[in-house]
């Protein structure tokens, strides 16, 4: 089978060297050069950690029609406010029959990917799936090297519609049998573990990060007691939003046992037990994909849900006004709503209609 990566990002590059050593033939596509300008004259990519080799790719390309051209699945690895760019570059050239899948989706990733691309005019039966995670807990030491502290034991997928999952199973699962195909992307994008994880951890770590340069391990050094108290309140309002939709959410401990095999008495307890997040520091700085994806993309779709009917996110929304003083930006404006989704006004029997059956 013919895979592309899009993205050459750590998580990225991982993929491509994963699916490349497992005798796939794995093109990689980025946008700028300067991230893969190596690997376009070597084709090889190193992997440390779990997986430990060198493995070549196919090419690696910044042409997008050169990247997706012949390709069935297409796994894109890009932080999530950059799915509307991709969707825009890959509209003019995709091909019938492929599948194209965001690891991860975030929260309204497929619905986002969809509603560009019906805006661009594509007509191609093309297939769109979301991922609940990433299915890498992993870093890149340098251009052409990505370390992968953990692989998941398994990472919920979906597709939109969810009538297309059967055919999303045939292809994604023989690739990577780590993935689980359920229900609905309701399931993926409701169950955004990152957004517990991610934002509040670092919001309330700032001035650690800024005055150390993030030298410090994020996960059992950055998520203290008190503040899991916090991330269990974040976890317990997305659980509530989700619920909307008559589903069980799943609870991020229950995703720690679930994706690492660990358990606590509580999510501070878990996160303790979890040996891969052993050794993964925080970021350098608070200008990072854990603010500028995750409060766009994920808590501002969510308390988005919320409002729309009639679910408190009181954590939530304080986590979004402080990010918002911090980065001087408006989150509010810049992230993913129910109206920029295109499902303003509609009742959730609609968006449930939607997700699961209208193509």
């Amino acid at each position: 089978m013919k895979i592309t990566v899009v993205g050459a990002g750590n998580g990225g590059q991982a993929l491509a060297g994963y699916l490349a050593m497992k005798g796939f033939d794995v093109a990689l596509y980025n946008r700028s050069k300067r991230r893969i300008s190596p690997i376009i004259d070597s084709h090889s990519i190193r992997i440390e950690g779990q997986v430990e080799g060198e493995y070549s790719v196919t090419f690696a390309t910044t042409n997008m029609e050169e990247a997706i051209k012949g390709r069935k699945l297409i796994m894109v690895v890009v932080p999530a406010f950059a799915h509307k760019e991709i969707a825009r570059k890959m509209a003019p050239f995709l091909e019938d029959g492929q599948i194209v899948v965001l690891n991860p989706g975030r929260t309204g990733g497929a619905l986002e990917f969809k509603k560009v691309l019906k805006e661009e005019g594509t007509e191609k039966d093309v297939i769109i799936a979301e991922a609940q995670t990433f299915i890498f807990a992993s870093r890149m030491s340098n251009p052409g090297v990505a370390k992968v502290f953990r692989i998941k034991n398994a990472v919920p997928v979906s597709a939109l519609p969810a009538t297309r999952n059967s055919e999303l199973e045939e292809v994604l699962c023989n690739v990577m049998p780590e993935f689980n195909i359920v229900k609905n992307i309701i399931y993926t994008s409701f169950n955004n573990i990152g957004v517990v994880f991610h934002p509040a951890t670092l919001i309330l770590n700032s001035a650690r990060v800024e005055t150390t340069a993030g030298k410090f391990e994020f996960y059992f050094e950055g998520i203290s007691p008190s503040v899991a108290k916090i991330l269990e309140k974040i976890d317990e309002e997305r659980c509530n939003v989700m619920k909307l939709f008559n589903v069980v959410p799943m609870t991020a401990k229950e995703w720690l046992n679930y994706a690492y095999d660990v358990t606590g008495s509580n999510l501070y307890e878990a996160i303790r037990n979890n040996v891969g997040y052993r050794g993964i520091y925080a970021p350098p700085t608070l200008n990072n994909r854990y603010i500028l994806e995750d409060l766009p993309m994920s808590l501002v779709p969510i308390s988005s849900f919320g409002e729309e009917y009639g679910v408190k996110t009181k954590t939530i929304d304080s986590i979004i006004n402080l990010a918002n003083i911090m980065m001087d930006k408006n989150f509010w404006k810049e992230g993913r709503t129910v109206k920029d989704l295109g499902l303003e006004g509609k009742s959730i029997e609609d968006i449930l209609r939607y997700v699961e059956e209208e193509d």
